[in-house]
């Protein structure tokens, strides 16, 4: 190749290839003249720069745009979507993914958010927020469709409450006799814990009593599905503790109450008294010039009956109790159970439209269709109203009491909502098990303290306040004893809870617990002791309390063996030539090596031979040949001592 002669193409780097290295300088006149001129091009640009700048001939850095605001208020739902979130904005889906990317959350189109996240993201925007669930978003579209006119009335929802033995069931019996005696095939029946009756052409849904804390948990749990309350009091007894507890729930709930002075047929029955008592607790009969109703009955002699239901319907007269049976049902679980034959079972009480076969529903975390109803008698049905009991059948799994069981027509949504919700509830029931620093921290403090948790019942008051005192005296620096409830009555599945998730034991002192306690209890594993003597209580606390330390081994002398002589054997050790003092050897057993009465090793026999054949044991005045596992320096006069180890429980008290 002459001077000044360009070179030849194609021995270049190819223009799509990767250039690794810098190109080399040129070589030639010509290329040195060339690069001299770009170089002098690139100076007098720079001067011409009007700033005193370098000008940058790369790529400018682009500013994100600020985000537009939004001055209105949405509603954020469980389960929302990037999507949905920006057409609640009205802003394009991807600014919301780009905002997301900047606070290193990569999210799709399809993508749920969090609710804590969507008002974050909100906020960022200058949106209001208000948070509302699935259910609830669904009840307000439909409700704003609705009119006047599509409402129709609809039968009141009674629960009966009061202090035991204060004639609840006895009541609930009587209605029940009373109403069957009226039509031919009866109408009230306790298959599935609500039921119905019809006076006069109408009819009265009855919740089978709940108790007070399943009462106040489905109202927690948003349900409010009655709409009276029947306070029953015994005009024997007059106002107790339940009672009380009654009013208190009852009032919360912001429900009227009708009291039902019970058992005026006895002698010494003071009705005027329980109406002074209901007076100093805000309950003022209407015959006093006050607005709660006092009806006296007798569920015995089935006295006033009848009377009580007018009374209840005349309540719910004036409530305007109304519902929209053409539109998609809302219902609220009562109870679920699992059926062996049918599988999930869930008792629901419908608040609104009605409850047909085939409808796709939601609840809580379960997303299915049913597949069949039945009343509170026990027969098949279509469909069910507003206000009506119905066993449901068609759930993938078991729902909560007091969930809200919703008829959607958006299925993918409503699918995506149940695994929104399932996933949820899985990391909540994974974040119980987790173990936290502070956790550790408690441990390492509290040393080798155990806790035993107690859940006391008993038939009165005092004898759980002293039970739970002498309970309380029996803790020492071991074990120390810790009374989570000491309360009156028989053992309820709120009590199987929370013994549950405390892992605690349920004394039930002089009580037994409800039907579907034991089921609970059976199913949860708690462990629930009945007991009627105190000392004996006491006794198998103690018991108890020793069981939960830790065990302690104690050694236990087995014999004791001189070495007369020993042996090399190539790749096997040493071996000892043994004389059995006292006691005996056993093979595999426990030994310590002593010289001189101090303990130079200690480990395990690994061979025990007498002569040439293998042996169990070897008993005193008996020679024998054996090794030790991993120790080889063995000498004679060494006594090899043997022992084992029994497992003792503590002893805490003498």
């Amino acid at each position: 190749m002459g001077p000044g002669r360009p070179p030849m193409r194609g021995r270049g780097p190819h223009p799509t290839s990767p250039v690794l290295e810098p190109p080399s300088p040129p070589t030639t006149d010509a290329g040195r003249r060339d690069a001299a001129k770009k170089r002098a091009q690139q100076h007098d640009q720079r001067e011409r720069d009007s700033e005193g700048k370098l000008r940058s001939f790369g790529p400018r850095k682009q500013e994100s745009a600020p985000l537009p605001v939004i001055d209105r208020e949405i509603t954020i739902s469980e389960g929302i979507t990037v999507k949905e979130f920006a057409d609640k904005l009205g802003v394009k889906a991807s600014l919301v993914i780009k905002t997301l990317f900047e606070r290193k959350v990569f999210a799709t189109i399809n993508q749920t958010l969090d609710v804590k996240m969507a008002v974050d993201l909100a906020r960022e925007f200058g949106a209001k927020t208000s948070k509302m669930s699935y259910e609830e978003e669904s009840v307000q579209a439909i409700e704003g469709t609705e009119g006047d006119a599509d409402r129709e009335t609809r039968p009141p929802v009674v629960t009966v409450m009061g202090h035991v033995d204060h004639g609840k069931t006895s009541l609930l019996d009587a209605i029940r006799e009373a109403n069957v005696a009226g039509r031919e095939a009866g109408g009230i029946t306790q298959h599935i814990g609500a039921y119905h009756v019809d006076i006069h052409g109408r009819t009265i849904v009855f919740i089978d009593t709940p108790g007070h804390e399943a009462f106040t948990r489905m109202r927690a749990r948003g349900a409010h599905v009655t709409d009276i309350v029947v306070l029953v009091v015994a005009a024997d007894d007059g106002v107790m503790p339940q009672t009380k507890e009654a009013i208190d729930h009852a009032r919360a709930a912001k429900v009227p109450i009708i009291v039902a002075m019970n058992k005026i047929d006895k002698e010494n029955a003071l009705p005027d008294r329980v109406k002074q008592q209901l007076t100093d607790l805000g309950l003022m009969p209407e015959e006093w010039g006050g607005d709660t109703p006092f009806v006296p009955v007798s569920a015995k002699k089935k006295q006033n009956i009848e009377l009580l239901l007018e009374m209840i319907l005349l309540v719910a007269d004036m409530q305007e109790l109304k519902a929209n049976p053409g539109r998609p049902a809302v219902a609220t679980v009562l109870e679920a159970q699992l059926d062996r034959g049918r599988g999930p079972v869930a008792t629901c009480i419908v608040r609104n439209g009605t409850l047909r076969i085939g409808d796709f529903y939601i609840c809580g975390s379960v997303f299915g269709k049913v597949r069949a109803l039945y009343d509170d008698r026990g027969a098949q049905i279509r469909e069910a109203g507003p206000s009506m009991p119905v066993e449901l059948l068609g759930l993938d799994s078991m729902p909560e009491v007091g969930d809200t069981l919703q008829v959607v027509t958006d299925l993918g949504k409503a699918r995506q909502i149940a695994e929104f919700r399932e996933v949820k509830a899985r990391e909540v029931a994974m974040a119980k098990t987790r173990i936290t620093l502070e956790k550790v921290q408690t441990q390492l403090r509290e040393g080798e303290k155990k806790e035993l948790n107690i859940i006391l019942k008993a038939d009165v008051g005092g004898t759980a306040e002293v039970i739970s005192d002498a309970l309380q005296k029996l803790s020492n620096d071991k074990v120390s004893i810790r009374v989570l409830r000491a309360a009156v009555g028989a053992v309820t599945e709120a009590d199987v809870t929370l013994a549950a998730t405390s892992e605690a034991i349920i004394i039930a002192f002089n009580v037994r617990p409800d039907r579907k306690a034991s089921d609970l209890a059976d199913h949860e594993g708690v462990d629930i002791r009945p007991h009627s003597i105190i000392y004996e209580l006491t006794d198998e606390i103690k018991k108890a309390m020793s069981g939960m330390l830790d065990p302690v081994y104690k050694e236990v002398y087995i014999g004791r063996a001189e070495v007369r002589e020993t042996f090399r054997i190539s790749k096997i050790g040493t071996i000892a030539g043994l004389y059995v003092l006292d006691g005996q050897l056993n093979r595999d057993c426990d030994v310590r090596l002593l010289r001189d009465n101090v303990v130079i090793h200690t480990g395990r026999l690994n061979s025990l031979k007498r002569f040439k054949n293998d042996a169990s044991e070897v008993k005193a005045g008996f020679e024998c040949g054996a090794g030790i596992a991993g120790y080889n320096d063995l000498r004679q006069g060494d006594i090899i001592e043997a022992f084992g180890k029994e497992r003792v429980a503590q002893e805490l008290f003498s």
